[in-house]
């Protein structure tokens, strides 16, 4: 077995079968039916008040080939949240594959209300077979006609061209561009080793798998966001979570009801910080090599940053990850510079975005100091092309 599934599951009973109907029918690359043996699906019941978990036994009974492992349960108000219930089972991925000494093997996450492409299981294997410890799929909607919809279209199309451009400007070898934005618990994976070493799903109420990345980024996990494992999801706005995709939806539904306009982070300051994290990547990688460090990188990054050099020079010689460093980096920005994020128009953001792309050269950062922020200067000079 190379794959162990988790589904957390609460009132789910009306696509459950879809659900589970996907996981069941999966495929290899080449479309044959992948083998019974290498994957296992579990699912944990929470607090179910219909019949998803009839669905759910009914299901393991009529298709006894099918790898599924069923279990419900009842947890007190303080304990009923999702990120309790994924840790539950990633947990017990984690638990049952290293019982067949498989720390290679992968624990793959799902959801409920979720429906899995026909290659799922094998994009998965086959981005892990490459040397990846973790794997962020696209999460794709469904084709339902409403408000909230738009607004979550281009909020894609703003974070896609946002990680256009950061892997333009920081790029990393193990995802390289085409890769997209996400890494959530409708559609991620892990090694089982990286799991371990990540300290596994961090005791979290929601937004688990948003901590479980940051968890992953202070290990310097190679993490690939990969547009070939792709599920669907719901565009539902009543959730099954205190904090999740559909709270967003309904904020954006509200939102246009009030006539608020879709509102982002401002794209200049994310460039300024892509920039400067390269070059302190560079940094930590000359010490890491020589111990040495260059006074005058040093206080060009301390300065844009808005951090002590004294300071900065100290976490990069501590750090034996670089994703720990930047981490760290950012909160004591964030201390000390203690300012509301700068926010403007999406559409805005998205045509400034675009221009960047198409006009953004890789010789930018590469050199001098000085030329290391050509492409905020460049931004800066984006307000005459706002209408085009």
């Amino acid at each position: 077995m190379k794959v162990c599934v988790i589904v957390p599951v609460r009132n789910e009973a009306e696509g459950l079968e879809n659900t589970l109907d996907a996981l069941r029918l999966q495929k290899d690359s080449n479309g044959a039916v992948l083998r019974p043996s290498l994957y296992e699906v579990v699912i944990l019941f929470n607090n179910c008040t219909d019949n998803s978990y009839e669905i759910g036994f009914d299901y393991s009974q009529k298709y006894k080939d099918f790898n599924l492992r069923i279990e419900k349960i009842t947890l007190s108000k303080t304990l009923a949240n999702i990120g309790t219930v994924r840790r539950l089972l990633m947990d017990e991925a984690y638990r049952r594959l290293s019982l067949i000494n498989n720390m290679e093997g992968i624990i793959a996450s799902t959801d409920g209300d979720t429906v899995v492409d026909a290659k799922w299981v094998s994009s998965i294997i086959n981005e892990i077979s490459k040397g990846i410890d973790a794997v962020g799929g696209r999460i794709l909607t469904e084709n339902v006609k409403c408000k909230s919809r738009i607004y979550h279209l281009r909020d894609v199309a703003y974070r896609c061209l946002l990680a256009q451009i950061e892997s333009m400007i920081d790029p990393t070898p193990y995802d390289p561009f085409p890769h997209h934005f996400q890494y959530f618990g409708a559609n991620m994976a892990v090694t089982c080793k990286m799991y371990e070493q990540a300290g596994r799903l961090p005791n979290v109420p929601y937004l688990e798998d948003m901590a479980f990345h940051k968890a992953l980024q202070h290990q310097d996990a190679k993490i690939r966001r990969s547009f070939d494992v792709k599920v669907y999801t719901s565009t539902r706005t009543d959730g099954r979570v205190e904090v999740g995709f559909s709270e967003q939806l309904n904020k954006w539904k509200n939102e246009d009801a009030s006539k608020i306009p879709q509102m982002v982070e401002a794209v200049a300051p994310m460039i300024m910080m892509f920039t400067i994290r390269k070059r302190l990547r560079r940094c930590w990688l000359v010490y890491k090599e020589n111990q040495s460090l260059s006074q005058q990188d040093l206080e060009v990054i301390s300065a844009r940053l808005k951090v002590g050099t004294v300071w900065l020079e100290l976490q990069i010689k501590q750090a034996a990850y670089f994703g720990a460093l930047w981490i760290n980096v950012e909160q004591q920005r964030a201390s000390v510079v203690n300012q509301r994020r700068q926010l403007q128009s999406i559409n805005t953001a998205i045509k400034q975005l675009r221009f960047l792309v198409k006009n953004y050269s890789p010789i930018v950062s590469q050199t001098s100091p000085n030329d290391i922020y050509q492409s905020v200067d460049l931004i800066d000079d984006l307000a005459v092309y706002q209408d085009l």
